[in-house]
């Protein structure tokens, strides 16, 4: 399976970052102006032919084609006359085709997006709004969290389909020299146990990137703060009591040492490095994580342990979704949403939740896996630790939600803040002035934007 077919939350949503064609605001106006003068394909099919659905994925295949196939047929069983085109598209390149599919009005009727690109699309008017076809009672089949992900307003533009989320991996000894029996959980215990870890042990607690391209942990670590980003008008909304606090509470951790210099230069990865090194006390990832480290770094493996991810307030930990949505310009949505549907379901989805080793969205598929969870170990030197570290991810979807909303111009967002944000860890502007000048900046991009 490649790394990149799944959606792992901390690059959140880039250690598969997209390499475009266009530059972000170049292919915005493009979506706009092609998605506006396009007309339907001719839903007729020829002569002697039956109906087709054309339907994209993302890096599913070779490892995933005997399931994916194995739905298709049994789509196609239950549905004669009807027959499913299935194309494999690489993530690098999923944005770039599917705009040049949408000008050549051949764009697929189905397709797996992230977020942020479906809600980029949807708020351009590109996808089909589902409300309509969908059957009575489709979203009660869902986390309630997850199925509104897929929303704008009114308008349903996704079906959700498999998840990931982030535990937290920390190293026991490490734990044990600072004092602590277990990482904390609220985001308010983090500078204790910080200057605990590097006082008594040399190492750091935490890495959290500060890059505005990589991910999006900070951020959504604001929102868990208490952060509310953007009003409803688009406005910035961060500039508040609570975001004054996020910001001094991350400026504050970097200028007493106690976050690696590099947040402010490197990503993710180099949390994984310094983790692998023994230099971290914890690393926000996934349970299979486990066994990479086995490889890796099979002495800090055998201190390694999971516990729950760090949350807010209110409990809520971050989820990373992929969705199926209809491109408005599609002829067979109503086909197309059955099928979604099909792939969704509660029984497909514990198929592939095991086998790919990702979480439904599927409130009966993901109860019958956390049974599942509870049983036999998994084989493997790290098997028990494993099969914990998913039983966590899996329960933590009753309180999970996408915690920055993937509304059009989200990284833009992010690239603003986390550059600001970056000169005050640096000392050039104290945090109150970083945060009015992120706001100043996103408040003059929304205003050109939505007038």
């Amino acid at each position: 399976m490649s790394r990149s077919a799944l959606p792992v939350p901390q690059p959140s949503v880039p250690r598969r970052r997209v390499a475009l064609a266009l530059p972000g605001l170049a292919m915005a106006l493009l979506v706009l102006i092609g998605l506006a003068g396009c007309q339907s394909r001719d839903p007729r099919p020829a002569a002697g032919t039956s109906r087709e659905i054309s339907v994209w994925t993302l890096d599913l295949a070779p490892r995933f084609s005997p399931y994916m196939q194995a739905v298709i047929q049994r789509w196609q069983a239950r549905n004669p006359g009807v027959r499913v085109r299935w194309t494999d598209v690489p993530w690098s390149s999923v944005e770039r085709k599917l705009l040049a599919a949408v000008f050549a009005r051949t764009a697929p009727d189905l397709v797996n997006l992230n977020p942020p690109f479906a809600a980029n699309l949807a708020s351009k008017g590109g996808l089909r709004d589902l409300t309509p076809l969908l059957p009575s009672g489709t979203s009660e089949r869902y986390l309630d969290g997850i199925w509104q992900a897929g929303r704008q307003g009114d308008l349903q533009f996704a079906v959700p389909w498999y998840l990931t989320t982030r535990v937290t991996m920390a190293n026991r000894s490490l734990l044990r020299q600072a004092g602590y029996a277990a990482p904390p959980t609220r985001w308010e215990q983090v500078p204790a146990y910080a200057e605990a870890v590097k006082r008594r042990t040399g190492r750091y607690a935490l890495f959290v990137t500060v890059v505005p391209d990589d991910s999006a942990e900070l951020l959504e670590s604001m929102v868990q703060m208490g952060v509310r980003l953007l009003d409803e008008r688009q406005r910035a909304a961060f500039d508040s009591p609570a975001g004054r606090r996020a910001f001094a509470f991350w400026t504050d951790l970097y200028r007493r040492g106690l976050l690696p210099r590099e947040v402010v230069s490197q990503g993710y990865r180099r949390a994984i490095e310094l983790y692998q090194a023994g230099d971290l006390a914890q690393v926000a990832t996934g349970p299979d994580f486990l066994r990479n480290l086995q490889t890796n770094a099979p002495g800090i493996a055998a201190v390694t342990r999971a516990w729950p991810a760090l949350r807010g307030a209110d409990g809520a930990v971050n989820v990373a979704v992929m969705n199926l949505v209809v491109p408005r310009q599609s002829p067979r949505a109503k086909e197309a949403l059955d099928f979604a549907l099909f792939l969704t379901d509660a029984d497909n989805q514990l198929a592939f939740a095991r086998e790919a080793r990702v979480l439904p969205s599927s409130r009966q598929a993901l109860s019958q896996l956390e049974r599942e969870l509870r049983g036999r170990p998994e084989p493997g030197a790290n098997g028990a630790l494993v099969q914990e570290a998913r039983q966590l991810a899996a329960a933590s979807l009753r309180q999970a939600r996408v915690l920055v909303p993937a509304t059009p111009g989200v990284k833009r967002l992010q690239a603003i803040i986390y550059t600001q944000l970056q000169r005050a860890m640096l000392g050039e502007l104290t945090s109150d002035a970083a945060l009015e000048e992120a706001r100043r900046q996103w408040d003059r991009y929304a205003e050109s934007r939505w007038p």
